[in-house]
């Protein structure tokens, strides 16, 4: 019996002497895997600061690897307006004055007396037109193709008797009211009783008023688009002035509306200019006497907006 307990003794201890071997053999293998230059080196093991992508620790050690936070890129400078505030002197019999919007910031630069009135003449039908246009649209209804015609003659052509019809079918005077308030106007009055030629407006309210016209409140979102590109189609003896300032090409793009008539009460000739661009309006307003004829003022309008215009490069 005692002998037979010394043979198992034996035998467990060859056993436990074999496991720890085992467990020794298979740390020694572990070890050389994990030493660089080792032929039992594994290939797949992520080296320290270069691990593959996607590795926890990747990057973590060569901080000169590690990307540059971008700089914000700086908001690029708005393109300045076409034209420069400055004092003007200019050799011009009468009155005049010029007030410019810029229609992204609301701006308003202009002459001294840019606050002043004048009578419109033919430049209040871009009103008229789109005071039409609105109230249609906000009725629910549409302009037959006949009418259409009509206020393309009243903004290309200046036509004189289809304007006073428009203007009779929707208030007279009311529409100036609703020009003023609609539009903001500050400066400017109704002639309630000598009709839409006698509307007071100064060059400060005309570019407010081409602004009111280009951003919608005038004609209504569904007919300024077609409002601003009959008035790039002024043509004949209304398409003067203000755009003829601009080379040919920029001045297709300039949507405009003018007004001239000899004030025989008065003594005097009006000539009105508005203008609109894509982000500025403008308004120039001339008197002068009236032996000078019509020509004068449309060249002075003209003569007014290059004079304001910065040098070319």
């Amino acid at each position: 019996m005692a002998a037979r307990n010394r043979r198992r003794s034996r035998e467990t201890s060859r056993l436990r002497l074999a496991a720890i071997a085992s467990v020794l053999i298979g740390l020694l293998l572990v070890s050389l895997r994990l030493i660089p230059g080792s032929p039992l080196e594994s290939t797949a093991a992520a080296q320290w600061g270069t691990g593959s992508s996607g590795g926890r620790g990747s990057n973590l050690t060569d901080r000169s690897t590690r990307p540059t936070p971008a700089s914000p890129s700086p908001s690029p400078e708005p393109e300045p307006l076409p034209f420069e505030a400055k004092d003007l002197d200019l050799d011009i019999d009468g009155w005049y004055a010029w007030s410019v919007l810029d229609r992204r910031s609301g701006e308003i630069i202009g002459s001294d007396n840019m606050d002043e009135t004048s009578t419109t003449a033919s430049l209040i039908k871009s009103w008229i037109v789109a005071d039409y246009l609105r109230r249609t649209a906000d009725a629910g209804q549409t302009p037959s193709d006949a009418k259409l015609a009509d206020l393309t003659k009243i903004i290309r052509d200046s036509d004189n008797e289809r304007t006073q019809e428009l203007y009779t079918q929707i208030g007279e005077s009311a529409s100036i009211k609703r020009l003023l308030s609609t539009c903001d106007l500050t400066d400017s009055k109704v002639s309630s009783d000598r009709g839409w030629s006698r509307t007071e407006l100064s060059p400060r309210d005309v570019a407010r008023l081409g602004n009111c016209i280009a951003d919608g409140r005038a004609a209504g979102p569904e007919w300024t688009k077609w409002l601003l590109d009959e008035m790039r189609l002024v043509r004949g003896a209304g398409d003067f002035g203000i755009r003829k300032a601009f080379p040919a090409a920029e001045a297709k793009k300039i949507a405009i509306k003018n007004g001239w008539v000899d004030r025989q009460q008065e003594r005097e000739v009006h000539v009105n200019c508005l203008a609109i661009g894509d982000t500025w309006t403008m308004g120039v307003m001339l008197r002068y006497p009236i032996d000078k004829g019509y020509e004068y003022g449309m060249t002075n309008c003209q003569k007014i907006t290059a004079a304001l215009q910065p040098p070319t490069p």
